[in-house]
Parts: C-alpha cells; sequence; structure tokens
C-alpha cells in the first residue's frame, strides 16, 4: 500500500498516463484482430482495440436483418405467423442453409429462428424478400437503417453476409447495432439467445458457445468468411449491469468465445479498478479509420488448417493464432485463462469452460408450414422428420446402383437441375446423338422437379439430396422415366 500512495497523489492528468502506459506494455497479439467492449445501456466504451477498422461482418450481418425483420413485425407490417415461400434465389444460397426446396413456406418466426440458430443463409433471403421484395430492396432498408442508427462504416448488399466487397461494418458499429437491438426490440430478445433448435429429428446448437456455458451469457450472433474470420458478438449479464463484446478475426470458432468470455469477464470485475482507467467515451464518440477492411483469407482458410473453417468450427485455438493474453505458449489451448484486468490470479480455464456440455436447455422446435400448435405442432414436426429419414434411404440405393458398369457418368453433378442433368444423359451414349434421336435428353426438361432416372444412371446419385424415389433402372431402358416425380414440399 506504502508504493500506491505517492501514486495516489498524483494529478488525474498523470494517473491517465500512467493507465495509458500499463496498456501499452500489455502484450498484444500482433494478428489482425478487433475488440470492443461497452455497457449496453450507456454505450461506455470499457476496452477498444482496432474497434474502428472496417471489417467484412460475415454472418454477424444476421442481426441487422432480424432487426430490420422485427421492426417492421412491430410495425405491423407482417407478423411472425406470416408465412413466407422459399424462392430458387433462396434455396440456391451456400451453406450454412436449411436446403429447403422452392416453393417451400415457412412462418416469419420459424425462419428467424432458423437464421439465428443455424445461421441460415436461405432464410435470412426468405425474409429479405418477404420484407423487402428482393435482396436489393431490401439491402436499402437495411442500409437506411444503418445510418439511422449511426453505423458510419457500415454498408450492406446481401441480408446473410456471404463474401461481397461492398458488405462491411466494425466492431464500433456492431456495438451500435447490438445496443440498438436490446434497446428497441426488447420483446424480441429471445431470438438472440435461443440454445438451439430442432428440425425433425435434427438438432442444431446455437454455434455461439458462450450459450448455457458462461454465466449471464444472452446473446448474440456469430460470423464466419475466409475473409473475415471469426466473429462474434455476445452480451452477458451480471448483477443487473449487461455488457457487449465484440470479437473480429479470431481464429477458430472456440477462439473468437474465449476471447469474448474475457472481455466480459474483465468488463464485470474492474469497477473498483476504473479510476485507474482514462476514459473512453462512449461508442458512438469512437472515431472511424478510413482504411480497407483487412483480408485473412489466407491465414484462416489456407493450406495449413486439416480441414476447412465454418462457422460451427468446435477446434481449440488453431497453432498459428496463440497469443499473450489467452494461451501459454507452451502449454496450448488447454492452459487458456480468463484474467481479472490482469491483475488478479486467474478465475479458470477456458478450455474447461469450453469443453463442458452446455446447460440442458430444452431444443426450440422449428418446422414448415404454417404456424401450428399442440397436436399439429407433434404432426408438422413429425413430418418433416420423414423427410429427413426418406432422402437417406434413397441414398443408399443409388449408391448401391452406382456400382454397376454403366452408372460411372459424373455422379455428383447429375442432380444440380434440370438442365444440367438434360446434359448428361445426352453424354454418356453418343449414338442417339448421331443418329438424332433427341426424346431421351428432352424428357427431363418436363419433370423438372424431380431428378431425370433415364439413360444416365448417375443422375442417381443425388437422391440422398433431392426429391425423387426413383428405383434404378435397367442399363438399356432410354424411352421412359421408370417413376413419377415426386411432389414438390418439403
Amino acid at each position: 500500500m506504502h508504493f500506491f500512495r505517492p501514486l495516489l497523489r498524483l494529478a488525474p492528468l498523470n494517473l491517465a498516463v500512467v493507465a495509458a502506459a500499463l496498456v501499452l506494455l500489455a502484450p498484444r497479439d500482433a494478428r489482425a484482430e478487433a475488440l470492443l467492449l461497452i455497457e449496453a445501456e450507456s454505450g461506455k466504451v470499457l476496452q477498444a482495440d482496432n474497434a474502428t477498422i472496417p471489417w467484412y461482418p460475415a454472418s454477424v450481418t444476421k442481426i441487422m436483418t432480424a432487426y430490420v425483420t422485427l421492426k417492421a413485425v412491430k410495425d405491423g407490417k407482417l407478423t411472425l405467423d406470416s408465412l413466407l415461400t422459399v424462392s430458387p434465389t433462396a434455396a440456391s444460397q451456400s451453406p450454412s442453409k436449411m436446403g429447403f426446396r422452392p416453393g417451400t413456406q415457412v412462418t416469419v418466426d420459424n425462419a428467424l429462428k432458423m437464421m439465428m440458430v443455424k445461421s441460415a443463409n436461405d432464410m435470412a433471403v426468405v425474409l429479405a424478400e418477404g420484407v423487402g421484395g428482393s435482396i436489393d430492396g431490401f439491402s436499402a432498408m437495411m442500409n437506411q437503417t444503418a445510418q439511422k442508427l449511426g453505423m458510419t462504416q457500415t454498408s450492406y448488399v446481401n441480408p446473410n453476409g456471404l463474401p461481397a466487397d461492398g458488405q462491411i461494418t466494425s466492431a464500433r458499429d456492431l456495438g451500435i447495432l447490438a445496443r440498438s437491438f436490446l434497446r428497441d426490440l426488447p420483446e424480441y430478445e429471445y431470438f438472440v439467445h435461443i440454445p438451439a433448435i430442432r428440425f425433425g429429428k435434427r438438432i442444431t446448437p446455437n454455434f455461439n458457445k458462450l450459450i448455457g456455458r458462461y454465466p449471464g451469457a444472452d446473446g448474440f450472433k456469430t460470423g464466419f468468411i475466409c475473409a473475415s474470420g471469426y466473429n462474434l458478438v455476445a452480451s452477458a449479464s451480471r448483477n443487473g449491469r449487461r455488457l457487449i463484446a465484440v470479437v473480429l478475426g479470431a481464429n477458430s470458432g472456440t477462439a473468437r468465445a474465449i476471447k469474448a468470455a474475457q472481455l466480459l469477464e474483465r468488463g464485470f470485475s474492474q469497477d473498483n479498478l476504473s479510476w485507474l482507467r482514462p476514459s473512453l467515451g462512449t461508442v458512438d464518440s469512437l472515431a472511424p479509420v478510413d482504411a480497407s477492411p483487412p483480408n485473412l483469407r489466407d491465414e484462416m482458410c489456407g493450406g495449413h488448417r486439416k480441414r476447412p473453417a465454418s462457422d460451427d468450427d468446435d477446434a481449440l485455438i488453431a497453432t498459428n493464432g496463440g497469443n499473450a493474453d489467452s494461451a501459454s505458449p507452451t502449454a496450448g489451448a488447454a492452459q487458456v485463462t480468463f484474467f481479472t484486468a490482469g491483475l488478479q490470479p486467474p478465475l479458470m480455464k477456458a478450455s474447461d469452460l469450453l469443453a463442458s456440455a452446455a446447460t440442458p436447455a430444452e431444443p426450440v422446435p422449428v418446422y414448415t408450414g404454417p404456424t401450428r400448435s399442440g397436436a399439429a405442432l407433434i404432426a408438422a414436426v413429425a413430418a418433416d422428420a420423414d423427410q429427413q429419414v426418406t432422402p437417406r434411404a434413397r441414398g443408399k440405393k443409388s449408391r448401391v446402383a452406382a456400382k454397376k458398369p454403366e452408372a460411372t457418368d459424373k455422379p455428383k453433378d447429375a442432380g444440380k437441375d434440370a438442365k444440367s442433368s438434360a446434359k448428361l444423359n445426352a453424354k454418356p451414349d453418343a449414338k442417339p446423338d448421331a443418329k438424332g434421336e433427341a426424346k431421351p435428353a428432352a424428357k427431363p426438361v418436363k419433370h423438372a422437379n424431380a431428378k431425370p432416372d433415364t439413360a444416365a444412371k448417375p443422375a442417381e446419385k443425388p437422391a440422398a439430396n433431392s426429391d425423387s424415389a426413383a428405383k434404378p433402372t435397367k442399363p438399356k431402358a432410354t424411352t421412359k422415366p421408370a417413376a413419377k416425380p415426386a411432389p414438390n414440399n418439403s
């Protein structure tokens, strides 16, 4: 205590200098990364590192998609029970997605749950088209909302965050957005902390690993594309105080959760040390940096990874991304610990926290079709489960069929669409083309909703992911399909 007495007699300016020096002396991660910690109610900034550098948002974009959609619901433009239809554009989105066929209907409520928990890119487009008429129309609504909220570094071109040069944000703007969601839509807050969803027999836990593990965790959303790295906006509440942490550019799904938990833990534990820290103002007052977003593609998706990176990556911290404040250089991720402002002993091992099972919680059922309850809901969930089981059985049959000598023509590409299927049917055997017999190639076009099963047997290969229930035909049966097209529903 005698050591600190001289410090206590220093002028406030000198205290700020001492605090700033302590921050500068703390070890930093050399790789690109942005961190932000703010108070949800006041917007006060508790920590900011690269918080105003532009960044690719990836799927944290979906926070804005949910915000715009729920504002439309709150304003009476549609309801949570409104039915939306999966368009071909929505169905064509890249994974992660639900994979529903065009024409499938889903409520706003179910689409939001699928989007926020599974990070379903197709559901984001379904909502965008349902609320804004088109992706471009909805993107304009997103940009107008961003401007209204003061997100000066943000621009959107799509509702799901899939790679696009014009899709840009910053940790600062994401902090502003998260605060606005909690302030403006408190009645819909449950959409950002659903622990898991159940679709048919498939259970998908929330990609945000803090939910059900970190004490008090109560939102928000993850995101990943190669260019952005692993992103996470997270919130937690403790003793009536709510904090929002933003992590952009972490090197794994676990790393982003660890860093967010570290930020939150420091924030909850620093009240007694606030006098030693310089004021950083509010999140709105952070000065934007005029720069291009860092592109982390080589680091995130280069050859050093043992498996393709994805938003639900559950690997521990990647070997190329350890840092001084989150992992011991010798012990690896197993020794990652949470500290309170770096001035107290470690509280817990992050690996123990994140490796443990989440607090048991009943998955929220989601389903296709109109809003249902009671027995009707049970029947709807069962129907979706049946749709999931059937393709697997077909897949086994088609794999057996694929072993036959004639079933060797590009089976992986045969089921993409009716047009590509028709081309494949024309390629395997050149003799019919030489004779001018065009009928076998034309038939699949008539049955666009079913996977053609004519001359080219490999077309049966994609049946595991399609709706065709056709059985294998004989090798030379080139004039008529073996089965009727499956119904166009899910």
